[in-house]
Order: structure tokens, then sequence, then C-alpha cells
């Protein structure tokens, strides 16, 4: 009954309230945007828009028409995406660290669920060494987690050097023992971080454990102590305070899809093409 084209003119209408500016916005003329409105009202055979020499105002049925236009097209591209989008189907289960999923991932997941609708993609986050884990047990297809450079035959997705970091109101008096916040073992920038401190001959004592990236950051936030995380994860309101605190460098981590070989190849394979497509992936990247 409702055409989506007269649809998405009506609502750039609507919105601008001006019809000349509506067809720029579409790339439609003022008389074709006058057009489609006109079809519109006479498909719902009432009145939506009422425009006169000095202004354009909607009806209260041109009101009511809003609505119903947002979710008749919201609908229609749902159904587009799912026609159109790949035949692949099946479940696959995937796992992120969870500071990964803090970043780009979530708008890969929603890009990767449009493309495959028929894919039932199932999402655990946790620490990298307990995904990992479940990957060699069987119970995850795929995972995207962080670990030490060549660890492993996975596909590299970045490499970035690890910093010191904590909030600007963090003091640390010279020689005094340097407050960790850390997740609880096993955990790769935990590791680094006691390692290169005992390396420099450094004291340190752990002010905060935690399983999650939330907890390491809210600690961080308060003060509380020292924490390390990946170049370009740091939170915008904490410092790199490697230099200020004259710390030890860390070295650098891989971020790593790693693939359960018994898992069907063509979920995985799609879901791993998604993630290296992204801007800042290793393009040269070992085969998974």
């Amino acid at each position: 009954m409702f055409d989506p084209t007269l649809l998405k003119t009506f609502l750039a209408v609507s919105t601008t309230l001006n019809f000349t500016r509506a067809g720029e916005q579409l790339g439609l003329s003022q008389p074709t945007v006058s057009q489609h409105v006109s079809k519109l009202e006479r498909a719902a055979g009432r009145l939506l828009i009422s425009r006169d020499t000095r202004d354009v105002r909607l009806t209260d049925n041109g009101d009511a028409m809003v609505g119903f236009a947002r979710t008749i097209l919201a609908a229609h591209d749902e159904a587009s995406a799912y026609f159109t989008g790949s035949a692949m189907r099946g479940r696959l289960r995937f796992g992120s660290a969870d500071d990964l999923a803090l970043t780009q991932l979530p708008q890969i997941l929603r890009d990767f669920r449009q493309l495959y609708p028929q894919i039932n993609l199932e999402l655990t986050v946790n620490q990298s060494g307990v995904l990992s884990r479940r990957l060699a047990s069987g119970q995850l297809d795929l995972v995207f987690v962080k670990q030490e450079p060549g660890a492993s035959d996975g596909r590299v997705v970045r490499r970035e050097r690890l910093v010191w970091v904590a909030h600007k109101s963090l003091t640390l008096a010279t020689g005094a023992p340097v407050p960790m916040i850390a997740y609880q073992a096993p955990s790769i920038s935990r590791t680094a971080a006691i390692t290169a401190l005992e390396s420099a001959g450094r004291t340190w004592r752990i002010t905060c454990n935690t399983r999650e990236v939330n907890g390491v950051i809210a600690a961080a936030r308060a003060g509380i102590g020292i924490a390390v995380f990946p170049q370009t994860m740091v939170p915008p309101d904490l410092i790199d305070v490697t230099t200020l605190f004259d710390l030890p460098s860390l070295g650098e981590l891989e971020f790593a899809l790693l693939a359960n070989p018994a898992s069907s190849r063509e979920p995985v394979d799609a879901l791993i093409s998604a993630i290296l497509g992204r801007p800042g992936s290793v393009s040269a990247a070992r085969p998974a």
C-alpha cells in the first residue's frame, strides 16, 4: 500500500519541513518531492502535510505517518538484508578478550550479522587464557585474543606496544613499590609488568586484582594504582606514565585470531575476513 520510495521522501520533508532541502538530501527535484508526497497522501487518503507560501508543517495524520513510515522502512531494510545476504547457515561460537570487545568489535559483529543473517552467532567475552582453553576443548570455534608475539599459528590481526597507564592524580615517590592494577593470573599484561619490573630491579605490589577490563579501568580512574594497556586502547581520561615514573619498557603483544580446526570452515573464514578487513589489521598474516 505504501511505496518505500514515497515514505523516504515524506520522512525527509518531515525532518526538514522544506521541500527544496528534502530534495537536496535525496537527490530529487522539488517538483518530484511534491509528487511523492501527493502520491502518499492519496494512498493514505489523508492530508499529511499542510503547506502554504510561508511554512510547511505536519498535520496530526502526518505525525502518525512518521512513526508508521519509520517502522515500515525498518522492516523493509531488514527483509532486504535477509534475502539479499549470504545464504550461509550454521552456528558460530566466537570468543573475544574483554578489552577487544570494547573497541571496533561491536561494529564488526553488527556488520557480520547483517551480511550473514542465517548464521547463529554466539559471543563469549572473557580473558584470553580462558578463551584459548575453551577453544582447545572444542567449546568455541574462533577466538580473538591477546598473546605474546609469535605465540601461536593463529592469524595475527595487529601488534601493539604495551604502556603503563594511570590517572593524572596518581603520585609515586622515588623508590616506592610500584602499585599495580592487574588481571588475575594467568594474564599476559600481568606477566609482562612483573617481568619488566623485576628485570629493572623495581619493587612492586598488587593494589587491585580483577577479572575484567572494566575493573582495571575503574581502579585506575580511582587512583588506586598503575595498569598496563595496549597503546591504542588507553581510555581518554588516563595517561601514559612510563616516562613520568621512569618505568621499564613492556614490549609488544599481538591480537590474534585462533580457529578450531574441527569447526566448519565457511562461517569461521567469513568472520576472520570481516575482522581482518578493518583498518589497523595486519594484511600479511600467517594462515589460521
